[in-house]
């Protein structure tokens, strides 16, 4: 019995690990019918109860839910990506349906427009009053509904801010259109665009020619990528495109890697303002509260002693204390900093003050004691 008890533990622990699927079914009055909704919450998404995630939307969820579901999980553990909530709208009997579009007009009619006003007035309210959403929003599709997302871009404040196109079935018309409101689009978007050098002949031409159509587009506020995927076909491309393009969506969210430290030591302006500045973009962007990474702490702090910028380092040490107060991390750039504007005394007893704190990478108790007894030698103090 023991035994019994300890495996189902050790299951459930195993279980509470993962992200959580949910499944239900909305009622909808502008369809006239119910829609089965998969739903991945995040890790630990009951634990923390204060904070907002990302939404992404993923038509044709009967199929493409779980891919999405998977790298989105499997990226935000490695905190490449932020967390997100991850939504499949289920289509296999009804995605031609709800992808109708007007011969003449090539927008969106009959059930095509029900289901455009589904996701916009019933799908999103409905998730925003019942999962801790953030202000941004991404959603993929993949050919038909790939088009279909498009219409959203169309309207004078899209729903989406980020667009994963997977092969898309272009209408006639919308490759104008989008190059119109993509070069005009005065707040940012995101736009993701793949196809397969195997993918269907016909697909892959259009979807070539909307490519060089918005390549050229000068607006620093689209956000635009292109994949071309070797002998991918067009179902096969999907395992490749999307890790690729949730990367492109969320770039600036990356932690700092050595080609941006590099970039660091040798910048004209200030590596704090750098760090401070990519913070202020992350939780602007994605409607995330992220505090500065540990690491990026370091790599910037590495990068400003080496350039002996000590008004800089003083800062960044008084942000770490506000961050992170149980660390040792902002007494070492902040004594650093005291230490090198000829301030021995105040440096003395800011290494001392660290003592009991949690010891961060080489900043450790000894360390920062040892620091404090070279100064006391020197000074005699």
């Amino acid at each position: 019995m023991k035994k019994l008890y300890f495996f189902v533990f050790l299951f459930l622990g195993v279980q509470l690990s993962f992200a959580q699927t949910i499944y239900k079914t909305i009622n909808s009055s502008r369809l006239g019918k119910e829609r089965e909704l998969k739903i991945q919450l995040p890790r630990n998404y009951e634990k923390n109860s204060k904070k907002r995630y990302p939404l992404i939307i993923v038509l044709d969820g009967d199929y493409l839910f779980e891919p999405m579901a998977g790298n989105v999980d499997y990226y935000s553990y490695w905190d490449e990506i932020p967390e997100a909530i991850v939504v499949g709208v289920n289509q296999a009997s009804s995605r031609n349906d709800d992808s109708t579009y007007d011969p003449q007009r090539f927008l969106p009619e009959k059930k095509g427009a029900q289901f455009f006003e589904f996701l916009g007035l019933e799908l999103l309210p409905f998730l925003d009053n019942t999962y801790r959403t953030s202000k941004f929003v991404a959603v993929a599709g993949h050919d038909i509904t790939a088009n279909f997302i498009n219409y959203y871009l169309f309207k004078p404040q899209p729903l989406f801010h980020a667009y994963i196109n997977l092969s898309p079935d272009l209408a006639p018309e919308m490759n104008n259109r989008l190059v119109e409101t993509l070069s005009t689009c005065e707040t940012p978007r995101w736009f993701y665009l793949a196809t397969g050098t195997n993918d269907i002949p016909q697909l892959k031409k259009n979807i070539r020619d909307l490519d060089k159509q918005i390549a050229p587009i000068e607006n620093n506020k689209l956000h635009y990528k292109f994949d071309d995927l070797e002998s991918a076909t067009h179902y096969t491309l999907i395992g490749n495109a999307l890790p690729r393009a949730l990367e492109h969506i969320f770039q600036s969210y990356k932690p700092i890697g050595l080609k941006e430290y590099d970039e660091l030591v040798v910048m004209d302006g200030s590596a704090y303002e750098y760090l401070t500045d990519k913070y202020e973009l992350i939780n602007n962007s994605f409607g995330v509260e992220k505090l500065v990474r540990i690491n990026d702490f370091l790599a910037v702090g590495k990068a400003i002693e080496y350039r002996e910028r000590w008004d800089d380092l003083e800062r960044l040490g008084e942000l770490a204390q506000k961050q992170y107060p149980n660390l040792t991390l902002g007494n070492y750039y902040l004594a650093r900093a005291y230490e090198a504007n000829g301030q021995p005394k105040k440096a003395m007893k800011t290494y001392q003050s660290a003592y009991g704190k949690e010891e961060v990478a080489f900043v450790t108790i000894d360390f920062m004691l040892e620091k404090a007894d070279l100064i006391k030698q020197d000074f005699g103090y």
